[in-house]
């Protein structure tokens, strides 16, 4: 899975491309050049950290169900995640619910294992930035067993500190306490040094205004807020939750940018992927199939809007 920032304006291009930033050639037959945001290369600033652009998510490694992950795929994951750091990218996003049946938290124990043989420079081996994030269940109900997750996840991967921290989704809607008490889990992990930085995962606009609001009367700074967004997920609450991230200083980070694997190009209505996933796919490819195949028969040259 693929991570990225969207800090611009999507109607330009999802993560990388600013509105604002534009030069015009007088001998170019376009009006305006619009540059990256940021280059490939370079690194960004998220709160105390500095991270690629470009994140890598690790939700299918241990998910046996949506992701069909089985432990013999573990080598070649292993080469994955060291093309990945080789190329430039640091910022690795996981969570102690990625992993299914007797296989949860495996995303993060095969991080830590990945990072730990990793043999290329050691400079760029300390320089990995970890995202985990720690899910709201019900049994969680105290800020300390919030706090005992965050250990447990560190333990899982051997590391003494985890980059950033981060709430998995908001229990506001089925049950405020336990939300509140969370919160203060953030806090106590934060202050304890077991976290660099905290972040939120699947917050709607005004409980992300409110976290921010109750970190910062605590003097806890709210680095980063996941929200899936992407091509086929731009509506008003995405659009909301970026101006909002935007004005606050928050960095956005954007889960599923390729939409599950949607926008890869990789799958055809006859080349489908196994489990829950094939009936959304078959869906969408059969629905822009049709569109691509009126564009065709009509002569148009316009772009296809997904």
């Amino acid at each position: 899975m693929v991570m990225g920032f969207s800090n611009s304006n999507p109607a330009a291009c999802i993560s990388c491309l600013s509105a604002s930033n534009q030069f015009s050639l007088p001998t170019s037959p376009f009006k305006s050049l619009k540059f990256p945001l940021f280059w490939p290369w370079e690194k960004v600033k998220m709160g105390p950290l500095t991270v690629s652009p470009m994140g890598f998510g690790t939700w299918a490694w241990g998910n046996q169900l949506l992701w069909g992950y089985q432990q013999s795929m573990d080598s070649e994951l292993q080469q994955v995640f060291n093309l990945a750091v080789e190329n430039g990218i640091n910022l690795f996003d996981t969570a102690d619910s990625y992993g299914t049946g007797r296989l949860n938290g495996q995303s993060e124990k095969l991080l830590g294992k990945f990072i730990r043989e990793f043999r290329g420079e050691k400079r760029i081996q300390d320089e990995i930035v970890i995202a985990t994030k720690f899910a709201a269940y019900p049994w969680r109900l105290t800020p300390g067993q919030f706090v005992q997750a965050c250990r447990a996840s560190r333990d899982r991967m051997q590391i003494e500190q985890i980059g950033i921290g981060q709430l998995h989704w908001s229990t506001a809607n089925y049950a405020p306490p336990q939300e509140l008490a969370l919160w203060g889990g953030l806090v106590a992990m934060y202050e304890k040094g077991l976290v660099k930085a905290v972040g939120v995962s699947n917050y709607g606009p005004k409980q992300l205004v409110k976290i921010y609001d109750y970190l910062k009367a605590r003097g806890v700074p709210l680095c980063s807020a996941q929200v899936q967004f992407s091509l086929l997920s731009m509506g008003e609450d995405q659009m909301e939750i970026k101006n909002i991230c935007n004005s606050l200083g928050i960095r956005m980070i954007s889960y599923s940018p390729l939409g599950l694997g949607m926008l890869t190009g990789k799958y055809t209505p006859s080349r489908l992927p196994r489990g829950p996933r094939t009936g959304a796919l078959a869906g969408f490819l059969k629905r822009n199939c049709k569109k691509t195949e009126q564009n065709h028969t009509s002569g148009s040259n316009k772009l296809v809007h997904l």
